[in-house]
């Protein structure tokens, strides 16, 4: 597939250390690994304002479609229309389906059909593939 935004890996290796993105963040973003449940700085973050995707900058998620889940990873009921892109995911002996940002094709996680209403989806996210921004004063 290809996307809008398009980098080598030397380019977006090179965007995440000028970003100051959690270590494992091009693996997770580029590769499609995934952090450890509980271990992610967004996974008990409640602040208003957006998540980013943390290699282009695109808008994702708003702070009030966030919720807690308990599965360890950011999780939200609503992404932003056309900001994420969904693949088939038959990786690790299960189907799934992965969620990818539209602009540059980073890995963000998978979504579930277990959410809250009034989407019943659960987006659940690696906090090493967002970045957050609070509103503006």
């Amino acid at each position: 597939m290809t996307y809008p935004i398009q980098k080598t890996d030397a380019e977006w290796q090179a965007l995440l250390r000028e970003k100051g993105a959690e270590p494992g963040a091009f693996e997770v973003t580029r590769h499609a690994a995934t952090e450890r449940p509980f271990t992610g700085k967004y996974e008990g973050h409640w602040a208003d304002g957006s998540y980013r995707c943390i290699c282009c900058g695109a808008k994702l998620f708003d702070s009030e479609t966030k919720f807690d889940a308990g599965c360890g990873w950011p999780s939200f009921w609503r992404a932003v229309p056309g900001a994420i892109r969904e693949i088939e995911d038959r990786s690790h002996g299960m189907l799934r389906t992965e969620t990818v940002c539209a602009q540059c094709g980073a890995h963000l996680g998978h979504v579930f059909p277990d959410g809250p209403g009034p989407t019943g989806l659960r987006y659940c996210m690696n906090s090493a593939s967002l970045d957050f921004d609070p509103p503006a004063p």
